[in-house]
């Protein structure tokens, strides 16, 4: 029995007793407090109804393949795969890591409700609890070299920030990977990372996997553990369909994808500049222990992030071990 046959009989919210999560699952009373244990131990918060059974604090719409694939305009569907929905693994990127490397990984998505082993950018954990994010990858196979896939993580922030605008959020851009969102406390705050990894021939061609991280519920408990400002999307979107939601996201993703080697991000730069988070505002600049002040510019047609130093020098700073944060 895994977690996910039990999530998904709780995702109604409704209050369901042990004897009949015991009776679908085919296990014992004990064993089902024990999973509703190990549930609690994944961040998700489970109530006793007294005399009653048990409920999920927050009704969930778990990921459904048939679901997401019905929602898929035809474009789309041409340029998928195959798309895999998984209940749990370490890395979505790490799994079409390894498709790529068994011959397969162009056009593929891989939707998963817990990563065990998630990082984001310089190495950092993604974890949010089951069925309460949307984490997937895409994989894709560019003939040309890397040099062309310049911009290529600003412009899955601007398709990732274009879906949430047709769901009625406001989202905007933190150079180089990070979307942004106010929070119910009324912070802007990240919401969703992103993370290109890329191997093959620097001449091309070359294989390219894009993993997405996006919170879309958070509990109380787990905001109050993570050490900075969060946003959730239902902090200002929760009636939101997540089947709805990835849909769109493979859509739009799996579109850009199959034009951005012929168009490169200068297709994409206006968009961001016009979602970028600190135009012209000051900012630090930090790169391994160094840190400095600056204020922050546009992005140009490769994707870099123009600055000015307090001397007032400009510069550009190139994506890989550098960061910016606002300063106040």
């Amino acid at each position: 029995m895994t977690i996910g046959n039990l999530m998904r009989l709780l995702s109604d919210g409704d209050v369901h007793s042990g004897e009949q999560l015991g009776g679908a699952l085919g296990i014992s009373r004990a064993a089902v407090w024990k999973q509703l244990k190990r549930l609690e131990a994944l961040g998700v918060e489970v109530e006793a109804v007294k005399g009653r059974g048990y409920r999920l604090s927050q009704r969930l719409e778990p990921l459904d393949g048939a679901s997401v694939v019905a929602h898929l305009p035809a474009s789309a569907r041409h340029h998928l795969s195959r798309l895999f929905v998984e209940d749990q693994l370490p890395s979505s990127n790490a799994y079409l890591r390894e498709r790529f490397q068994q011959g397969a990984g162009h056009g593929e998505v891989c939707l998963v409700e817990l990563q065990t082993a998630g990082r984001g950018r310089r190495g950092r954990a993604w974890t949010t609890p089951w069925g309460q994010s949307l984490m997937l990858s895409v994989g894709w196979r560019f003939e040309s070299g890397v040099v062309a896939l310049e911009g290529l993580s600003l412009a899955v922030g601007v398709v990732v920030a274009q879906v949430l605008e047709r769901h009625g959020a406001a989202p905007a851009l933190k150079w180089p990977n990070d979307v942004l969102l106010k929070n119910r406390d009324d912070e802007v705050a990240k919401l969703a990372g992103i993370l290109v990894e890329v191997t093959g021939d620097a001449a091309g061609p070359c294989e390219v996997v894009i993993g997405i991280g996006m919170n879309l519920w958070l509990p109380d408990a787990l905001r109050e553990a993570i050490d900075q400002p969060v946003a959730a999307l239902a902090d200002t979107c929760p009636h939101i369909s997540r089947n709805q939601l990835a849909a769109d996201m493979v859509a739009g993703l799996l579109d850009m994808l199959a034009t951005f080697e012929a168009r490169g991000f200068g297709a994409w730069q206006a968009a961001w500049n016009q979602r970028h988070a600190f135009a012209d505002q000051p900012i630090y600049v930090l790169q391994g222990e160094k840190k400095h002040e600056a204020t922050a510019g546009e992005v140009d047609a490769s994707g870099n992030l123009w600055i000015t130093e307090a001397t007032g020098q400009s510069r550009r700073l190139v994506g890989g071990e550098i960061s910016i944060r606002r300063r106040l």
